[in-house]
């Protein structure tokens, strides 16, 4: 299931990017040029242990949840067989109650879905409790690795950020995970 809360802070990181990057120009042209880094986060997160454990257990917790909704639509899919079966032999009442076991036991398996892995559904907000620390965590990391290298800005080059060209000595994901306390 793809991760709808990362791909909107990318979305909503490059806006700021941009906008800041606008800025910079502007601040650049007026006041002398701008320094400009760029960090991984993709990279950053990939080395932070408790990231990888928030993953796992959400992966954990998503594959179990994912099971028990399939056994729901394939117990759906038995009882609309074994009507199609007994059909002809049913009276309208008894097809009737049939359809309707179907129809709700339909709608118990799409609201258990919903409700697990929903906009706002209990995976999501189980994202936002394991991860989102960590995220924030982070950007405060690189916030203060930029004011100590007086970069004026900080681009992310993981996931939809584009560069088509990069000076490694201004990558400073290694500073960010040394600031975290951890070692490359």
């Amino acid at each position: 299931m793809p991760d709808t809360n990362q791909t909107t802070m990318k979305k909503i990181f490059l806006s700021c990017a941009l906008l800041l990057l606008i800025s910079g120009s502007i601040i650049a042209q007026t006041s002398g040029a701008a320094k400009f880094g760029y960090v991984d986060t993709d990279y950053i997160l990939s080395q932070i242990p408790e990231y990888k454990a928030a993953q796992s257990e959400l992966d954990k917790t998503s594959i179990q949840w994912q099971k028990e909704i399939d056994s729901k639509f394939a117990e759906v899919d038995k009882l609309y067989k074994a009507y199609q079966a007994d059909a002809i032999l049913l009276t309208d009442d008894m097809k009737k109650k049939r359809e309707n076991e179907i129809i709700n036991k339909e709608k118990e398996a799409k609201d258990l879905q919903k409700q697990r892995f929903g906009v706002d559904g209990e995976l999501f907000k189980k994202r936002q409790e394991l991860v989102k620390p960590i995220q924030d965590k982070v950007y405060n990391a690189i916030k203060a690795v930029a004011e100590k290298n007086a970069l004026g800005f900080v681009l992310d080059k993981s996931g939809q950020v584009s560069i088509l060209y990069a000076n490694a000595k201004y990558d400073k994901s290694d500073d960010v995970l040394v600031y975290l306390g951890y070692k490359k």
